[in-house]
């Protein structure tokens, strides 16, 4: 009898840790999350991102998407490409966004504090040089990049300036002073512009330089954010700016045809920047600039635009998140570029986008593979 009793205690033991065993659910995986798995997400984690204007519209279209599919919620401010960099530098953000290419004095800075930033290419756009001239619509008005230079030095200061009439014999051109719009913040979009204009003035290059915030002459208006520019040019009559294309479609401003590399005159649009990037030599880090493009059909105000991530993640699950919504975004995420005027990564471009998000590595451990 006793031992009869003994096998009843064992036996209840038995299926109480069967139970318990059972509530816990099954154990965690221990493989490092698969690229070809993109629903394998922690929906608690929340990534907080700051900086460029340039592709805000996208970002903000992919964002949401991707909270749809995944639950992941993405705060992003677009406080300017300066922003970003101040951010990730820092270290107040999970991520950061750029249209400028950092400097070496910024990167010193940065990975001094976080180690290797890296530059992972997201889409390219153009800049469009918009104006408020009445009467003259949109692709009307011509201009060169000297001209354009010109303008910015202020040493053209009219409509009707020789230079300018030269280049438009049709249009009647006012005889009114150019109000030139630049942006107030550190800008992505104004690293593009001023790569340009360096590119193609020898005295821009001397005189202002390329920054993503330059000394602009001290009576031109300053704007705060790409939607700042195209505020004020829509404002203030017979005035010029510079503001990412996707801006200027949505406001339905007026954009100038500009004299590319190959000598033709080139609207913005999403053929165009397309086009600046085709045949480009792209480097692993993907550090380049694509402005004033040698393709006969390329605009030549084309930049790519980046975001910046710490190479050592400090939070796992954090880590694994922002791999994960980057790889989509490369990806999938690439559908809704084209309806907001941003160009899709090319096929090598996005190559070299992968290779540097499965570079990222938490505790020395890669967070993705393929």
């Amino acid at each position: 009898m006793h031992s009869i009793k003994k096998w009843f205690v064992v036996l209840a033991a038995l299926v109480l840790a069967a139970a318990v065993l059972a509530s816990c659910g099954p154990a965690a995986p221990t493989t490092t999350p698969s690229a070809n798995q993109p629903s394998t997400l922690a929906k608690s984690v929340n990534l907080t991102g700051a900086g460029a204007t340039f592709p805000a519209p996208l970002y903000t279209k992919w964002f949401d998407e991707y909270n749809k599919l995944t639950g992941v919620k993405i705060n992003y401010q677009p406080i300017g490409s300066g922003g970003g960099i101040s951010q990730i530098t820092e270290g107040t953000v999970d991520f950061g966004a750029s249209d400028g290419i950092m400097s070496d004095n910024q990167t010193a800075i940065a990975e001094v504090k976080h180690g290797h930033i890296l530059h992972i290419p997201m889409t390219s756009g153009a800049v469009a040089i918009v104006y408020n001239l009445a009467g003259i619509g949109s692709g009307q008005l011509k201009l060169t990049g000297d001209v354009l230079a010109n303008i910015y030095l202020k040493k053209i200061i009219k409509w009707n300036d020789p230079a300018i009439a030269a280049l438009n014999p049709d249009l009647k051109l006012p005889d009114a002073a150019i109000a030139v719009v630049h942006r107030s913040d550190g800008s992505g979009t104004t690293y593009i512009f001023t790569n340009y204009l360096s590119r193609v003035s020898p005295n821009w290059s001397s005189q202002i330089g390329n920054a993503t915030a330059v000394k602009w002459p001290s009576d031109s208006i300053g704007g705060q954010g790409s939607a700042g520019v195209a505020g004020q040019v829509q404002q203030v009559p017979n005035s010029m700016g510079y503001v990412e294309l996707a801006y200027a479609v949505q406001n339905k401003m007026p954009w100038a045809k500009l004299k590319n590399a190959a000598g033709n005159y080139i609207e913005p649009s999403l053929a165009a920047t397309t086009s600046a990037a085709i045949g480009v030599s792209l480097p692993d880090d993907m550090k380049l600039m694509l402005t004033n493009s040698s393709n006969p059909d390329a605009y030549p105000i084309v930049g790519f635009t980046w975001i910046l991530a710490y190479a050592n993640q400090t939070d796992k699950a954090k880590g694994e998140a922002l791999v994960k919504m980057l790889w989509w975004a490369i990806h999938d995420g690439q559908q809704y570029n084209q309806a907001l005027t941003y160009a899709s990564l090319a096929p090598g471009a996005v190559t070299k986008a992968e290779n540097e998000i499965l570079s990222i590595k938490y505790q020395g451990q890669p967070l993705m593979t393929r």
